[in-house]
Order: C-alpha cells, then sequence, then structure tokens
C-alpha cells in the first residue's frame, strides 16, 4: 500500500498550490472578509468590495461556492432574493485571512516607503 503524499504548495504538481492561488486571489480575501459577519446579498458584497466588477464578482462567488467556501441560497421572493453566506470550511479562512488583512493595513505605509527608497535609488524593474 502506497504511503498517502502531503499536499506541499512549493511543489509546482500539488493540487494544494491551486487552492492556495485561489485563497489569495485579489478578491477571496475581500469577499470573505464581507461574508465574515453573515450572509449577504450580491449588491452588499460588491458595494463592500469597491472596485470589483458584477462579472468579476460573479465568477469569484462561483468559485468560492465550487470550492466548498460559500453557500449560495435563492429565496423565492418577489423581486427573487439570493443570499451568500461562508460555509464552515470557509469560516475557517476568516482568521488567517483577517490577519493577513490587519498586517497589510498596519505595515502599508512601511511597503509603500520601502517601494519609493528602491524606486529613488533606480533600482525600479527594467
Amino acid at each position: 500500500m502506497d504511503a498517502v503524499r502531503p499536499f506541499d504548495v512549493l511543489d509546482p504538481a500539488c493540487p494544494s498550490r491551486s487552492v492556495l492561488r485561489h485563497l489569495t486571489d485579489r478578491w477571496t480575501p475581500l469577499v470573505v472578509g464581507v461574508l465574515a459577519p453573515g450572509p449577504a446579498r450580491f449588491g452588499e458584497i460588491r458595494d463592500q468590495v469597491g472596485g470589483v466588477t458584477a462579472k468579476v464578482l460573479t465568477q469569484t462567488l462561483r468559485s468560492m461556492e465550487r470550492d466548498g467556501l460559500v453557500d449560495r441560497r435563492a429565496l423565492p421572493t418577489m423581486p427573487p432574493r439570493v443570499d451568500y453566506e461562508l460555509t464552515p470550511l470557509g469560516r475557517t479562512l476568516v482568521g488567517p485571512l483577517d490577519a493577513l488583512r490587519s498586517w497589510a493595513e498596519r505595515h502599508a505605509g512601511e511597503v509603500l516607503g520601502a517601494r519609493a527608497s528602491y524606486d529613488a535609488q533606480d533600482g525600479a524593474p527594467g
């Protein structure tokens, strides 16, 4: 019997790499942050995320649903209403992504200063 090989994101053939890529794309962390407090409608998500088009948000939510991170619930109301909510698996992302968001907000000034210093030394990629 073969031993089960552990997932390793440093291995380019490992499927965990595609999972990591999806979790760290441009919009998934922001959608998780919006849905962390509870369910939200599409328009509410779009308004809070800011800068995302309806098409890209739809693709992001579908991808998150496919990965088991989000539940989409259509309610039989007039007009029809659709709510999105993090699944139990999706909720496990709230803490780690919140930590990354906090880090980015806390250190953005330092990173921007380092970029400006690097660029001023003609270190900009050519």
